[in-house]
């Protein structure tokens, strides 16, 4: 048999010419720099715990910040990040005793089916509040606690008053800050002062107070204070805003669409107090004391309608027009300027702070503010809208497991900037967003 020398001239030539243009793989020198990752402890509110979709349930916490971050410092020598993890087959649970939100089908007063938010069991997982979780020789590393205030930072015996805590607190007469420093952490975040914002805004400012500028200082103070106190390197976050999150969003004020029919009726029973409505879309009616002698008005450009509100009642019992949405519906234009006033002032403090103490900043309301514009991640566009928008949970304010791994990122960048280390950063698109049935 003849060998064609040609033809296996032509495939070296060509194998060499492949090689040749492959490119060299390079490898990445990841390391922590100066910093000491064996020991991070995670502090924060509802936002650090892994809480999503209106519960804490074992995914949610298996992709909490805290876990995306100690996941990334391990490559870098970090040590062990314990958790008080729920069970793995637990429906989780709220401070309200629900279940957590999955996307089902759900049938309307109209008798309409579409998906929609709906609990996955008819109650919350009340046994995981029975056990404490607490052990000496593993110490926990995520201290983001449900519902946790900064007033209560220092108090004992807070497990008495907060489940969550009770859960995974070192005795009856223990504080957050207390245990949170025990862990004895060596690199710490913090990310607190959330929770009070969100406390004044999911009640539509009804019954509710933000702190003062001089009452926040007061109770950030002392606790980044003790923090740094124990350890030196960390990083501090600012807060985001939050009526830009789709929980104040998805329902536009506007959003009374009306026929001919009902427009004449609402006309008959407003006029007479200077409202007019139209065939089409008008602003929904609210309660309002100081609009006038009826105490009622039509909402303008900028106010929020809340998801809590009762759809069904919008849709068949009038709700919004001929009985006004309640104020705890609803933020007004005084309301959302109060929270972005009290926002900026707040988070100019933690700002000070952070400098005053030489340690890293990540700015979290620049990245939720990205979000709210619509951001492209590898190819996939993500952006504020309900279900759909991809970085959101379905309660439409705590982030889902693909918006952690991109906040976990703005938290890498700041601390790789502070610190003149190479942490990786995550690929945000191995991370589930909201999950389809």
């Amino acid at each position: 048999m003849k060998t064609n020398f040609k033809k296996i001239a032509f495939f070296s030539v060509a194998a060499l010419m492949v090689a040749a243009c492959k490119p060299k793989e390079s490898k990445t020198d990841y390391t922590a720099g100066d910093l000491n990752l064996s020991n991070f402890v995670a502090i924060g509110g509802t936002s650090t715990s892994g809480y999503m979709d209106d519960a804490l349930y074992h995914e949610g916490q298996e992709n909490s910040l805290g876990a995306i971050l100690a996941k990334q410092f391990e490559i870098v020598g970090g040590g062990s990040f314990y958790q008080p993890f729920v069970a793995e087959n637990s429906v989780g649970i709220n401070a309200d005793n629900l279940a957590q939100l999955i996307l089902g089908y759900k049938t309307d007063c109209l008798n309409v089916t579409s998906l929609s938010p709906v609990r996955k069991a008819s109650s919350g997982d009340a046994s995981i509040f029975s056990d404490n979780l607490y052990d000496a020789t593993k110490p926990f590393g995520n201290y983001g606690i449900p519902g946790f205030y900064m007033a209560y930072a220092f108090s004992p015996a807070y497990s008495s008053q907060n489940n969550f805590f009770k859960r995974m607190a070192s005795s009856t007469s223990a504080s957050v800050i207390g245990d949170a420093l025990n862990s004895t952490p060596t690199f710490f975040s913090l990310y607190v002062g959330l929770d009070e914002v969100m406390a004044y805004a999911k009640a539509g400012g009804k019954n509710s107070t933000l702190l003062t500028e001089s009452q926040f200082q007061v109770l950030y103070s002392p606790i980044i204070d003790q923090v740094t106190s124990v350890s030196n390197q960390g990083i501090v976050s600012t807060l985001p805003d939050v009526t830009d999150m789709p929980y104040f969003n998805t329902i536009p004020y506007n959003g009374l669409n009306l026929d001919e029919a009902n427009a004449a009726s609402l006309n008959a029973i407003y006029n007479p107090i200077g409202l007019s409505f139209v065939v089409g879309k008008n602003a929904f009616v609210i309660q309002d004391p100081s609009a006038g002698t009826f105490g009622v008005r039509q909402m303008v450009p900028g106010e929020k309608i809340l998801l809590s509100v009762p759809l069904d009642s919008v849709k068949c019992n009038k709700m919004g027009s001929v009985f006004p949405f309640r104020d705890e519906f609803v933020l007004t234009l005084d309301e959302v300027n109060s929270i972005k006033n009290g926002l900026l002032v707040y988070n100019n403090y933690i700002t000070a702070k952070a400098a005053e103490k030489n340690i890293a900043l990540v700015e979290t309301d620049d990245f939720y503010a990205s979000l709210t514009s619509g951001i492209v991640f590898n190819g996939i566009g993500l952006n504020p809208n309900f279900v759909s928008g991809g970085a959101y949970s379905l309660d439409g304010i705590h982030l889902n497991p693909r918006g952690n791994a991109l906040l976990a990122n703005e938290f890498i960048k700041a601390i790789n900037d502070k610190y003149k280390s190479n942490i990786p950063t995550v690929d945000a698109t191995l991370f589930r967003g909201v999950i389809f049935p």
